[in-house]
């Protein structure tokens, strides 16, 4: 009859402390206590590099972003021109992230006019963050693709990413950020000059439009003035893509070439 519990022990998986304590045993049951199953690592990746972690590299795909992006690494305010499609909000939130990520800034700052496209919702139930959510929601897109959706709220809900339209940035001082104002075609000659004086210390400010899509009455928009006077003033960078930097579907640059 005692061989019965001893069978017992032996199917249930019962710890035997003198296997246990084998010194051939002992490295790969105390695997789990050292950071978990490592696995065979290859030759190129190396010992311990089974710690692996998405990062999605952005490349321009034409000279103008390239020339973009050269620019906003090398000046403190980048003025990006150009037709849909030609990354002009993409990369500049990418640079702002690895900014960021790098410890360069301590802050992004995003702002985008609350204009609507040609036609009036009338009034938007909810509070303040509910009403400028369907404005703002092409910046929460472009984040969300460059940080995960755990990391993008982590990041609000600490203050380093403030996502703002631009009727709240008046009498701001904005120091140690990176501050990208999207959509600026749809700014007035005076809100645009209030924005660009928000630049502060150890700051990069990005203003990207497309000044022939503006949804202000005509002659209202001032970012082709604003760009247009800017351009020639040293330490300020206007970077005007075209066509050719599309990239969106082809049909894109087709259609804004007749339309």
């Amino acid at each position: 009859m005692a061989k019965r519990p001893a069978k017992r022990r032996h199917a249930q998986g019962v710890l035997n402390v003198e296997e246990f304590q084998r010194e051939d045993r002992r490295a790969r049951n105390l695997k789990v206590l050292d950071g978990g199953w490592q696995g065979q690592d290859t030759p190129s990746q190396g010992a311990g590099a089974r710690d692996q972690s998405f990062i999605k590299n952005v490349r321009p795909k034409s000279k103008g972003q390239t020339a973009l992006m050269e620019a906003i690494d090398s000046h403190s305010l980048v003025l990006a021109l150009g037709p849909a499609g030609t990354g002009k909000t993409y990369l500049a939130i990418t640079k702002a992230v690895e900014a960021l990520e790098s410890g360069k800034v301590g802050r992004i700052v995003l702002s985008r006019p609350a204009v609507e496209a040609g036609e009036s919702l009338g009034f938007l139930p909810g509070a303040m963050e509910d009403k400028l959510a369907p404005y703002l929601r092409p910046l929460y897109d472009a984040l969300q693709d460059r940080l995960s959706p755990k990391r993008l709220k982590a990041l609000m809900a600490e203050g380093l990413i403030e996502i703002a339209p631009v009727g709240f940035m008046r009498g701001r001082t904005l120091n140690n950020a990176f501050v990208v104002i999207d959509e600026a075609q749809n700014c007035t000659y005076g809100q645009i000059k209030m924005l660009l004086t928000r630049l502060g210390w150890n700051s990069t400010m990005v203003v990207t439009g497309d000044p022939a899509q503006t949804d202000l009455l005509p002659d209202l928009s001032g970012l082709h003035s604003v760009a247009d006077k800017l351009e020639g003033v040293k330490n300020i960078a206007v970077c005007r893509l075209g066509d050719a930097d599309i990239v969106r579907h082809p049909l894109v640059a087709s259609m804004l070439g007749v339309l």
